[in-house]
């Protein structure tokens, strides 16, 4: 439904870390020409906690009227506010975006008869489709498989972006759910290991600054050369862990500075990279893409 390379696309930042929409043409071209096959907005990595309503709404507008007929553009929607998830996510749908990403909501922790009806409610409520987002070690509260099975049987949930980390889990709801059921890695590091239990792709951060490779290692492992998708695994590894040595997006923002796609810097409370992690982060880059000049 939306391709195997989905990119939570950082949002951009203007000197004053104000909302930069001049930026944001070069860098969905450079996603795009790297192999981006969809777009996620105003997710985590795109800094959603620091966004105003207003910005959330023009930054997805503006991305939406750039990739129409290019690629698919979904909407981080989701709140701890299951009122207020619903109201975003109707105001977005009127934006000519293709899909949902809705995050589980954190820190109240709900129940799991509550997180069904939280999730029932945003799909009653839109007709595009909502992928569900489970990442416990930001929410502070496991989608467990079960919930995942029943929520797998509602019309407009199409999928989630599985960020436990827990195979058991993950087996099982790939296991467990119907095949039209999107499971998509939430960690690039991850990637590989879901592919073989049955994922249909990663909602990718590192596809920021290798996302042609990333597309590689895709596409050899669905053409079945499971040596080539190994070998670009292992190759990248040092990026995949390296990018979250702190906070995301602050070392995949100052990446791609390196790739002379300038997006600015993080807002607060992230605090920019150090000298010493992008010496770092430059070293690591150095021996898997080419890098623009120090200047």
């Amino acid at each position: 439904m939306f391709g195997h390379l989905l990119t939570a696309m950082v949002t951009p930042f203007d000197s004053s870390l104000q909302l930069d929409l001049e930026r944001l043409p070069r860098l969905i071209d450079h996603l795009i020409a790297t192999g981006t096959t969809g777009l996620v907005v105003c997710g985590t990595t795109g800094e959603s906690p620091t966004l105003s309503h207003r910005e959330k709404l023009l930054l997805i507008e503006e991305t939406a009227r750039l990739c129409a007929g290019r690629i698919p553009v979904i909407a981080g929607t989701g709140a701890n506010d299951t009122a207020a998830t619903v109201e975003f996510t109707r105001e977005a749908e009127q934006l000519l975006v293709d899909g949902f990403l809705v995050v589980a909501p954190y820190y109240n922790k709900p129940s799991q008869e509550g997180l069904y009806q939280h999730y029932c409610a945003v799909a009653d409520a839109v007709q595009k489709p909502v992928i569900v987002y489970n990442i416990p070690g930001r929410t502070a509260v496991n989608i467990q498989p079960e919930t995942l099975c029943r929520l797998a049987q509602v019309e407009q949930i199409v999928g989630v972006k599985e960020s436990s980390g827990d195979f058991t889990q993950i087996s099982r709801v790939i296991g467990e759910t119907p095949e039209d059921f999107y499971v998509y890695s939430g960690d690039d590091k991850y990637t590989l290991p879901m592919l073989a239990l049955g994922a249909v792709g990663v909602v990718s951060v590192a596809s920021h600054i290798v996302g042609d490779q990333m597309a590689g290692m895709l596409q050899a492992f669905f053409e079945g050369d499971l040596a080539e998708a190994r070998r670009v695994h292992h190759r990248l590894m040092p990026l995949f862990e390296g990018l979250f040595k702190t906070s995301s997006p602050v070392l995949t923002k100052a990446a791609l500075e390196m790739l002379d796609v300038p997006v600015g810097e993080v807002r607060l409370p992230l605090a920019q990279a150090t000298a010493e992690e992008r010496r770092e982060l430059r070293r690591t880059l150095g021996g898997i893409v080419e890098l623009a000049p120090v200047h």
